[in-house]
């Protein structure tokens, strides 16, 4: 979603051809969705566990280089932008083994694998959190680019049926859900004199509407999955959600938070993410093992009860956001193919 926020941006800063690399993940359907070219290529994760599976993707690595490499020689780009991850690692090897130039961005806390590789031949890399020992010229730090924030939060809350004076906590977890989150947001919020939008994820919905009943408790509004997400967040008043690149979205919003970083992420890197909206104030964060329904209520309770707080958050959420990231990001791309 951030590549195809710059490919957006690009076309409207100049008039270029985008093309997608990628693989059969989300990228196969959204990509071509979105209107735009995708080339796919062969190419996996190295697994940390089983050495086989390791082996076996190292192996179809050096072809994947291979393959981009004789596609960059097809499509002749002025510039390669890498979007982090395994597929952005052989293309980017192959932008320099054919002496493109590159440009990478990094949506985390931390340099990925990909990036940490190819860093030192990238003309720019684009950060979207400062990141200790990452300065200097070749490094800037300017934000994860994200849709547009929605605006008008009138027809957002009507399209979810609240009142002007309902007072929301939104739920969500990513498009496959959140399960420690899931389960808290159910047990623990169901009932309770707000509203709550949750988006569950497709995953867990089935068992989760089963467990809420049917019909679910008054002012639990459970769904699989929200699109467009910005009418969501403008329409709530506290988020509660992991601490993944969504909370470039949730600064965007201005909204405060509650927090659960996934424990499993690279490097603890959602943890990373977490404490950064909580150093400048604009969220709480509860670690993964000790989120359970009565500690989840308690969190939420406690920041609606205290307005002037909450406001605060909110503020100091939106002090954060970056809306010009896709834009800057673009105009780095375009720099490095001498468009600029």
């Amino acid at each position: 979603m951030p590549a195809l926020a710059v490919a957006d941006a690009l076309r409207a800063e100049a008039d270029v051809r985008v093309v997608f690399v990628g693989g059969e993940r989300a990228e196969a359907q959204l990509v071509p969705e979105a209107g735009y070219e995708l080339r796919r290529v062969r190419v996996e994760g190295i697994s940390r566990s089983n050495p086989l599976k390791a082996a076996r993707a190292v192996l179809r690595a050096g072809g994947a280089v291979a393959a981009c490499s004789r596609l960059l020689g097809e499509l002749r780009p002025a510039a390669v932008m890498g979007g982090g991850g395994y597929v952005a690692g052989v293309a980017g090897a192959a932008a320099v083994r054919r002496r493109v130039p590159l440009v990478l961005t990094e949506a985390d806390s931390h340099l990925g694998v990909s990036n940490r590789l190819l860093a030192r031949w990238a003309r720019r890399v684009c950060l979207a959190f400062p990141i200790a020992g990452l300065e200097g010229e070749r490094f800037r730090v300017l934000g994860r680019p994200v849709p547009a924030p929605q605006t008008d939060v009138g027809a957002a809350r009507a399209r979810f049926g609240l009142a002007a004076d309902d007072t929301c906590v939104l739920v969500f977890g990513g498009s496959l859900g959140a399960r420690s989150i899931n389960e808290a947001a159910v047990e623990g919020l169901a009932g309770a004199d707000f509203k709550v939008l949750h988006a569950c994820g497709r995953r867990d919905f089935a068992l989760l509407r089963s467990r809420l009943g049917d019909p679910p408790p008054a002012g639990y509004d459970l769904r699989d999955y929200i699109a467009p997400f910005g009418d969501a967040l403008a329409a709530c008043d506290l988020v509660v959600a992991r601490a993944g690149g969504s909370i470039f979205e949730v600064a965007a919003h201005a909204k405060p938070a509650v927090l659960v970083p996934y424990p499993h992420a690279t490097a603890d890197h959602q943890t990373a993410n977490a404490r950064w909206m909580v150093d400048a104030g604009a969220a709480v964060l509860v670690p993964d093992a000790e989120l359970d329904a009565a500690r989840l209520r308690t969190e939420v309770e406690a920041l609606l009860a205290d307005p002037a707080r909450l406001l605060a958050m909110g503020a100091a959420s939106g002090a954060l956001a970056r809306p010009y990231a896709a834009r800057d990001i673009a105009r780095e791309v375009l720099r490095a193919a001498g468009l600029r």
